[in-house]
């Protein structure tokens, strides 16, 4: 008998990475997390944790932090897609981002290691909102940006993690870039406005200077490097470059992208944006 295909989740035990994990293992695949307390240690910074994570891995889930924009990922990805290849894996599928010349980098070194490549380019995530960065300053009652008017077609991680899971159990996605975005697009202050009709609290958007946003990160310790990174996506990326819808899940699963509004409804059932969830 010959053992299951194994599929390596980078990330595993974030955002898109969980997802993706209780979904293959929902379908009966076997499974490793890749992150740095798994019980074989992945990390991007130490490349001696590459191999050993690989052994016996057919298809990957390639997802990079802190994110596909910061110097030296391009090379990273390279490294480990050939490595990836050389140690018996077939499959990688890569979370990239939309509109990022830097994430693009990253594709071609994915493609170029010869693998079976699939490229997942996804919008901001809903879960910012409720499981990320925004989600502190939301229970505040405030969430200044420094993004006006611009529309983002915000995208549901269990969709982006439905599609993953998909692409790397079946066959015939090989070379395919799919878009994943949500079916509408929102500006933040809609997004935010969306949060505090379903929470039934008064909470405000404000758009700030990117200065300004730079200062109260760094008031509140957020390392130069992050600091460096948050204002270039929020000022560059999220220049209307990427106000526009894609068709990445309706491709790949044969239905529409989640709504914006269906992960609110359900998040704030949770009681996510509470206001004892801030005490």
């Amino acid at each position: 008998m010959t053992s299951p295909a194994l599929t390596l989740v980078l990330g595993g035990t974030g955002k898109t990475g969980r997802r993706v994990v209780h979904r293959l293992t929902g379908r009966g695949h076997a499974v490793r997390i890749g992150s740095r307390a798994a019980g074989i240690p992945f990390d991007w910074n130490d490349p001696t944790t590459w191999r050993p994570a690989l052994a016996g891995v057919d298809a990957v889930y390639v997802s990079y932090q802190p994110d596909l924009a910061v110097p030296g990922a391009p090379e990273a990805i390279g490294a480990f897609a050939d490595l990836a290849v050389r140690s018996g894996a077939r499959r990688l599928v890569l979370l990239s981002g939309r509109g990022e010349p830097e994430a693009e980098a990253c594709e071609k070194a994915l493609a170029a290691s010869g693998a079976e490549w699939t490229v997942l380019r996804a919008s901001f995530f809903a879960q910012n909102f409720s499981e990320g960065d925004f989600l502190g300053p939301l229970l505040d009652g405030e969430l200044a940006l420094p993004v006006g008017d611009v529309e983002e077609p915000f995208v549901d991680a269990d969709d982006i993690a439905e599609v993953a899971a998909t692409v790397l159990a079946e066959g015939g996605h090989t070379g395919r870039t799919y878009d994943l975005t949500g079916p509408r697009l929102l500006t933040f202050a809609q997004a935010t406005a969306a949060i505090a009709a379903a929470a039934g609290r008064e909470i405000g958007y404000v758009t700030v200077p990117a200065d300004a946003y730079a200062a109260a990160l760094a008031a509140h310790g957020v390392p130069a490097d992050v600091t460096a990174l948050l204002t270039y996506l929020f000022t560059q990326v999220l220049d209307g470059r990427n106000a526009h819808l894609g068709d990445g899940v309706q491709e790949v699963l044969g239905r529409p992208a989640r709504d914006f509004t269906d992960h609110v409804a359900e998040a704030a059932a949770a009681g996510v944006w509470a206001p004892e969830a801030a005490s």
